[in-house]
């Protein structure tokens, strides 16, 4: 009879399946925030997030840089725009400002969150705004916001003449009355991460700052002007897919947008544009993020960096202009080794030295980013982990922490889209980030993991 340890569905418990449904869940859904000044977009956005990312502040027009952050609620995760209020003092009674700011929300939402507030009553601004609410063809929720007592529910009566959604939502962003009714309404239509359709092809995305290159880049490989390429930072304002063959194999390459800087970001649409960026990484399987050789390994170039590793994509760096940069024969390791130094600590990424203009090494590029994707799907058998890692744990074991000796016993990979090991042991609290670093080489020795984050949890035997 085999030993119950060789069972990970009687090791792994519930609760921490649960962990990992929310880490490794996509997160494609939109939820927009949409309403006057002053009604507590923010204060919502906070409230959602569990984060004080926006600035509250009782007066009207505070937030003009957009924001977006992360929301979860019951298994499901969702990203969650804040926008700017829309001024109303217009002489063409709002008609210009509320186009803008409700068509730019409507269209990249899958859910706009149109808030009222309770103690201004309805405006002619939330009369304008529904009107263009009912010709979408999206989810719209009314939110009947300030309503901290119960007399003032009374009053919210009166937004139902707006004629939007079935219902309407009354709560507080303050002090947290109704949002998690608010929260149940938004999640409804998020498929479960089991649930979403299963995507055939492989999706690489190109993605960097704007301008460096990666409208050209698309066009390279397809060998014709797919997207529009200028010098004028900023071209391409959203995502483009566009069905390749390379290598024997069909894939999917997405052009994207530049990512600016949050304080760069200086109108609406290019707020949309990022936001439609980052949710094309987050639905791709490897992202080819180019670096521009000239300018050099930017702070936006780890952001985006960050955003990939975050989402648990696979990567290739491109260093892309490499005809415009002055070289010599050390140019290459000592480019690498900056680049190298400046991800740190997961360097194990493949680095291309590339040219849109003589095509340098472009089709390797694609052609590693595919082996990642292949590689991103493999499944280690257990037994085949534990019989490499426990020798190497028990020859170079964890540091003794107060006196307890850390003990890992069994090693297995979990059943998720990117690569994640559990180690198994009497104290995980005790395993320390530089160990666990230790651990991480030493599967990136023995197994190819290159470009592809790995994640490593410790739980209790």
């Amino acid at each position: 009879m085999s030993s119950p340890l060789l069972k990970p569905q009687q090791i792994v418990g519930a609760f921490f399946l649960i962990q990992l449904q929310l880490i490794f869940a996509p997160m494609n859904y939109t939820v927009a925030i949409v309403g006057r000044p002053n009604v507590g977009k923010s204060t919502l956005f906070n409230r959602l997030t569990e984060t004080s990312e926006a600035i509250v502040e009782p007066t009207a027009g505070v937030t003009r840089d957009r924001k977006y952050g992360e929301a979860f609620w019951g298994k499901k995760n969702f990203i969650v725009i804040d926008t700017g209020g829309v001024q109303t003092d217009s002489d063409d009674e709002f008609e210009g400002e509320i186009n803008l700011q409700v068509n730019l929300a409507v269209e990249e939402a899958d859910v706009v969150l149109f808030l009222v507030d309770v103690r201004d009553g309805l405006t002619d601004w939330d009369r304008s705004a529904a009107r263009l609410f009912r010709k979408a063809n999206k989810k719209i929720i009314l939110v009947v916001n300030k309503v901290d007592t119960s007399d003032k529910e009374a009053l919210a009566s009166e937004f139902y003449e707006l004629g939007i959604g079935n219902d309407m939502i009354c709560i507080s962003a303050n002090n947290g009355y109704g949002t998690g009714e608010l929260l149940d309404e938004i999640i409804k239509d998020i498929p479960d991460a089991g649930d979403e359709e299963k995507i055939e092809l492989p999706r690489i995305a190109i993605v960097g700052r704007p301008n460096v290159g990666k409208s050209s880049l698309l066009n390279t490989l397809l060998g014709q002007d797919r997207s529009i390429v200028s010098d004028v930072a900023g071209t391409t304002r959203d995502s483009v897919d566009t069905l390749f063959n390379a290598f024997g194999k069909e894939l999917i390459l997405v052009d994207t947008a530049g990512l600016r800087r949050r304080k760069a970001i200086e109108s609406d649409i290019e707020f949309y544009s990022t936001i439609r960026t980052i949710k094309a990484i987050r639905q791709s399987d490897v992202c080819l993020l180019l670096i521009d050789a000239v300018e050099g390994v930017t702070k936006q170039d780890l952001t985006i960096f960050g955003e990939i590793t975050e989402a648990n994509k696979g990567i290739v760096i491109l260093v892309n202009k490499w005809d415009l940069y002055e070289k010599d024969h050390k140019s290459v390791d000592q480019y690498t080794a900056l680049i190298k130094e400046r991800i740190a600590p997961f360097t194990d990424v493949p680095i291309f030295y590339t040219s849109n203009v003589t095509k340098q090494r472009v089709l390797k590029a694609v052609e590693k980013a595919i082996e990642i994707y292949e590689n991103r799907q493999l499944r280690i058998p257990t037994s085949k982990l534990n019989e490499i890692m426990l020798p190497i744990i028990e020859n170079f074991p964890p540091p003794i922490v107060k006196g307890k000796e850390v003990k890992i016993k069994y090693v297995t990979q979990l059943p998720t889209k990117s690569p994640a090991i559990a180690f198994f042991c009497n104290t995980p609290q005790n395993v320390k980030e530089g160990y666990q670093r230790f651990l991480e080489n030493k599967l990136r020795e023995h197994f190819n993991f290159s470009g592809i984050p790995v994640r490593l949890y410790f739980r209790q035997k």
